[in-house]
């Protein structure tokens, strides 16, 4: 069985100083075919170990490219975000957990009832999912936010939701690194913070607007972090992905001296 956060026994984000640096990078296959995929993961094979399967790759290559990955050995983090009526969603994490996802991603405005069904279908599974809640998107920033009706800046109406989503039964949350310090502080150690909106000193931000480098990122209590255009547009992906993985190697580091 391939290493996954979803291990209830031996689970990494239960225990932050003993995770290795592979545990904490999450590279994003967010590519338009299933070949595209295959090749990034040929390229990237022992070096990293967790990727996600999002909309644009699931809608092409569907619940094979998941059970693929998986049969490889690498964890799978299928991020469709469900958002729907309870029983759609709790229907969704079982179909998505027989696949062998180990985190799925469902959003938090759902409700408290939506991220209930969801929790609850998810505990009962044999290889039990974890499950991360989305707050605010990281391309949403306060005028995006307006734009729907929510007077709240981002880091009030992530706080709200993350409240929400740790009541519900929720494993972690996905967020934007603007946010780990005040989540960290409100809701404590054991909850698993992902940070998408990665980029290396030098990256393009593209139509990410809430970013942080690794490292940052790392400093200020991530579990682990997203990264998808730096790794996978780089002329060398596994190079890309090395450079991240030693980034982030240093400043667990860092992190563990200052603390220790």
């Amino acid at each position: 069985m391939p290493h996954s956060l979803a291990s209830q026994n031996s689970d990494p984000s239960r225990n932050p100083a003993a995770r290795s640096p592979k545990d904490r990078l999450i590279v994003a296959l967010d590519v338009p075919t299933a070949a595209q995929a295959r090749e990034l993961a040929r390229q990237l094979g022992g070096i990293c170990r967790w990727v996600k399967v999002g909309l644009e790759l699931y809608l092409v290559a569907g619940a094979a490219i998941v059970e693929e990955l998986a049969s490889q050995g690498f964890s799978v983090f299928l991020d469709l975000k469900f958002h729907d009526i309870p029983n759609t969603v709790a229907g969704a994490v079982r179909s998505a957990s027989s696949m062998g996802a180990s985190l799925l991603t469902v959003h938090a405005a759902g409700g408290p009832a939506m991220l209930a069904a969801a929790a609850e279908a998810a505990a009962a599974q044999a290889n039990s999912p974890r499950l991360l809640a989305v707050t605010v998107l990281t391309s949403m920033d306060a005028a995006q936010l307006a734009a729907i009706g929510v007077d709240a800046s981002p880091a009030d109406q992530v706080l709200r939701l993350a409240r929400m989503a740790r009541n519900s039964g929720i494993d972690g949350l996905v967020c934007s690194a603007e946010e780990i310090r005040v989540l960290r502080q409100e809701l404590g150690p054991a909850m698993q913070l992902v940070i998408p909106g990665i980029r290396p000193v030098g990256s393009e931000v593209g139509d990410q607007k809430r970013i942080s480098t690794p490292a940052d990122a790392i400093r200020a209590g991530a579990n682990a972090l997203v990264v998808g255009r730096p790794i996978t547009k780089a002329s060398n992906p596994a190079q890309a992905a090395e450079a991240i993985l030693k980034e982030i190697a240093s400043a667990v580091d860092e992190t563990r001296r200052s603390v220790g």
